[in-house]
C-alpha cells in the first residue's frame, strides 16, 4: 500500500478523552475513531489487525473441529424469556421494539439462538457432537464505556458452543477449546495464562479465562512462575484423543486473578509465585443443562429416552485483543505488532522522493515485495525524513527499510527491527534473500 493513497489519519497528541496505552496509540496510529460512547468505527489499518486477528482465531477453530456459523445481532426477547435470562441480564442488555411492537435486543452473546436451532435441527445422539462459532458483533450497554476498544459497548467476538451427549464428551469438548485458546494466543505472539474463573451470570461450575499479562493490565493475576514457561500445544495436537493430561499439565499449577485469590491456598513458593497485571482476552464456560432444558435441545438416546443436550460456551474477545496487544507490546514510540497480525510485515521509506535513484530502487522493492506476498507499506509521500520515521515507529510496522541517496551511493539500504530498534545495513544484491525470508515467515 502506498501511503499517498492509504487513509491513515494519524496524530501528533494524543486526544484527552484517551487514558489508556492502547486507546491512546488506536486513535494516533489512525486505527479507529469513536462514532457514540463506547462505539468506533475502524479504519483501513484497524481493520487490517481485526480482520488477522479474526482469521488466527478461525483457523485454530475450525482446526479443534468447530463449525463456523452467522448469527443476527437482533435477537429475539421470547428466545431470552424461555431461557429465564431477559428480566435477570439487567441494564446492560439493550432492548428495542419493531414496528409491530415485537420485543427485540441487540444479542450480548447468542446461548440463546444457537440452542434454539440445535434444538429444531439435532434430533439423535447420531448428531452428536456438534460445535457451531460465530463471529459476530456484539452490544452491551456498558454504564461507563472506556479504555476504548478494551471496554466499549460494540465489539467483536467469537463465541461458540459445544453440545453433548453427557458430561463426559461435554468436558471432552471443553478441553479442546482450552487447547485451541493456548494456540490461538500463542500464534499472535502472545502468552496467554489460563486461570480458573468464576461463572458469573452465565452459570455452571468449570470455567476458565485467559489472561496475558501486561504492565498496564486490569487487574492483578497470582500465578506460578512454571506456568509462563510452558510451551502451547503443537502442530501436532490431535483433538480426537485424550486431551485431559495436557489441559492437567497447565490446570495444576496455581493461577488466579485478584477475586479468586485465596493467600491461604495459595502454596506457592514467594520466590516462584508472580504477581502481575493481566487482560483478559477469552473466557470458558461448561454449564451443563442450564440452557439446553428451558429451551427443550434433547435428543433421543441409544436406549430411545430422551436425553438432555450438555453444553459448553467459549468467547474470544477479537476486537479487545487489539488493544490487549497494544497494551502487551509497545514502547514510547508506538506499537510494536507481532509479525503474525501487523497490518503490513515490512514498512518501506523514500527518504528523497523526487530523486530518481531513490524512487526508482524504492518501486523496485515495492514490486519485489508485492510479488513475494510480503505486505509493505509504503511512505511515498514529499515529507520531511523525521515526520516518516516517527509515523511508521507509531503504526509499528514489524520491518523498516530505509533507502537514502547517501546509502544508494555505497549500494546498501537500512533495515531497522520495530520490536527492538535494532540497525543493520544490507547490501541491496542480499535484497532477494531477505525478501524470501521474510516471505517465509
Amino acid at each position: 500500500m502506498r501511503r499517498t493513497r492509504l487513509f491513515l489519519p494519524t496524530l501528533k497528541e494524543t486526544p484527552a478523552e484517551a487514558k489508556i496505552v492502547s486507546h491512546r496509540l488506536m486513535l494516533r496510529a489512525g486505527m479507529v475513531r469513536q462514532s457514540a460512547a463506547g462505539i468506533y468505527t475502524w479504519l483501513p489499518m484497524g481493520l487490517r489487525v481485526l480482520q488477522k486477528i479474526a482469521q488466527i482465531v478461525r483457523e485454530e477453530q475450525d482446526r479443534a473441529g468447530a463449525q463456523e456459523v452467522l448469527m443476527p445481532t437482533i435477537q429475539s426477547a421470547e428466545l431470552w424469556r424461555a431461557s429465564g435470562r431477559y428480566e435477570d441480564y439487567g441494564k446492560e442488555m439493550l432492548r428495542i421494539t419493531d414496528r409491530h411492537d415485537r420485543e427485540l435486543l441487540y444479542g450480548p452473546t447468542a446461548e440463546e439462538v444457537i440452542t434454539d436451532i440445535v434444538a429444531n435441527e439435532v434430533t439423535s445422539y447420531r448428531d452428536l457432537p456438534k460445535n457451531l462459532y460465530n463471529i459476530q458483533w456484539k452490544f452491551r450497554d456498558e454504564v461507563r464505556p472506556r479504555f476504548g476498544v478494551m471496554r466499549g459497548r460494540e465489539f467483536l467476538m467469537k463465541d461458540n458452543y459445544s453440545f453433548d451427549l453427557d458430561k463426559e464428551a461435554a468436558v471432552h469438548s471443553y478441553n479442546k477449546m482450552f487447547l485451541a485458546y493456548l494456540r490461538t494466543y500463542a500464534r499472535m505472539g502472545l502468552q496467554a495464562v489460563p486461570m480458573a474463573a468464576d461463572t458469573g451470570p452465565i452459570g455452571g461450575d468449570l470455567s476458565h479465562e485467559f489472561i496475558i499479562l501486561a504492565e498496564t493490565g486490569e487487574s492483578a493475576v497470582f500465578c506460578d512462575k512454571a506456568l509462563l514457561e510452558l510451551d502451547a500445544p503443537g502442530d501436532d495436537v490431535d483433538y480426537e484423543t485424550d486431551l485431559q493430561p495436557q489441559v492437567d499439565k497447565w490446570t495444576t499449577h496455581y493461577a488466579a486473578t485478584d477475586e479468586m485469590h485465596d493467600p491461604a491456598k495459595c502454596d506457592v513458593e514467594d520466590d516462584q509465585l508472580v504477581t502481575a497485571r493481566g487482560i483478559e482476552v477469552g473466557h470458558i464456560f461448561y454449564f451443563g443443562t442450564k440452557y439446553s432444558e428451558p429451551l427443550g435441545a434433547s435428543v433421543q438416546g441409544p436406549d430411545g429416552q430422551k436425553i438432555t443436550l450438555e453444553m459448553g460456551s467459549y468467547g474470544i474477545g477479537v476486537s479487545r485483543l487489539v488493544g490487549a496487544i497494544i497494551e502487551a507490546s509497545h514502547d514510547d514510540n508506538g506499537i510494536i505488532w507481532p509479525e503474525s497480525v501487523a497490518p503490513w510485515k515490512v514498512g518501506l521509506i523514500n527518504l528523497k522522493v523526487g530523486d530518481g535513484d531513490c524512487d526508482a530502487t524504492c518501486e523496485r522493492i515495492y514490486a519485489e515485495l508485492e510479488a513475494a506476498g510480503v505486505e509493505v507499506l509504503y511512505d511515498d509521500r514529499d515529507e520531511r525524513a523525521g515526520g516518516k520515521f516517527a509515523d511508521m515507529d507509531l503504526v509499528g510496522v514489524p520491518w523498516q527499510l530505509t533507502i537514502g541517496p547517501r546509502g544508494l551511493k555505497d549500494g546498501k539500504i537500512e533495515v531497522k527491527r520495530r520490536a527492538d530498534g535494532e540497525k543493520s545495513e544490507l547490501a541491496i544484491d542480499a535484497l532477494g534473500d531477505w525478501i524470501a525470508a521474510r516471505a517465509a515467515t
